[in-house]
């Protein structure tokens, strides 16, 4: 179980946490209870998120967002994916309630893609259809994964829900929505808005949970 392979934490807790985790992993290493000089494989410091008023959170500053309003307002999914789109991870950035507005409007684009809220029950629209992509959906499709998943494995979440959204833009405007293709975009987006993204894979027609699914794998070719 040793190393970890990721440590993310703020920079401000370096002392607490990081100093006495190394402190006590090289007491042990140094008697040879484990076997490797160093506890953490990779080490990334996430940045801090500031007030609106672009100023560290504190009670006493009265900029403090409590996160139970916002889900209660907009839903676990847009509070989830808003903290991954305001910028690096690495960088401290302010809280925008405008911003939260904003991937919560995604989020609604990416429903209607796929549901039809006119039905009485919860199911695909009539655009989403039963055929394969053609060329130019798969490039879209097959660029996307291959976005998404490299931007994951780099901890460029901002990024990876920016293709999300290029990739929703592109087909919204289309007639016809492979649902294919639409599988494939909703597994990609789950990790971003799980809650979501479970209720559009039931809608298109799975009884299990996305959670089991493979991760989508990109064609070079395709793309």
């Amino acid at each position: 179980w040793m190393p970890v392979d990721l440590y993310i934490g703020g920079a401000e807790h370096a002392v607490l946490h990081l100093l006495y985790a190394r402190f006590w992993h090289k007491v042990l290493f140094d008697r040879g209870i484990v076997s490797m000089p160093e506890p953490f494989q990779k080490l990334v410091n996430q940045g801090m998120i500031l007030g609106e008023n672009n100023e560290k959170m504190s009670k006493s500053r009265g900029n403090v967002i409590n996160p139970d309003a916002v889900v209660t307002e907009y839903g676990a999914d847009s509070l989830r994916l808003y903290e991954m789109f305001m910028g690096p991870l690495e960088a401290s950035k302010p809280w925008s309630m405008q911003g939260v507005n904003g991937v919560f409007g995604f989020l609604g684009r990416v429903w209607r893609l796929i549901i039809d809220e006119r039905a009485e029950s919860m199911q695909p629209t009539a655009a989403v259809v039963d055929r394969p992509p053609n060329a130019d959906e798969n490039r879209m499709l097959h660029q996307t994964i291959q976005a998404v998943t490299s931007d994951i494995a780099s901890l460029s979440f901002n990024t990876a829900i920016s293709r999300m959204m290029e990739f929703t833009n592109h087909f919204t405007t289309a007639s016809e929505r492979p649902r294919e293709a639409l599988e494939k975009f909703v597994l990609l987006l789950s990790p971003f808005a799980p809650h979501m993204a479970e209720e559009l894979w039931q809608a298109l027609g799975h009884q299990e949970s996305l959670a089991y699914e493979r991760w989508p794998q990109f064609d070079p070719a395709l793309a």
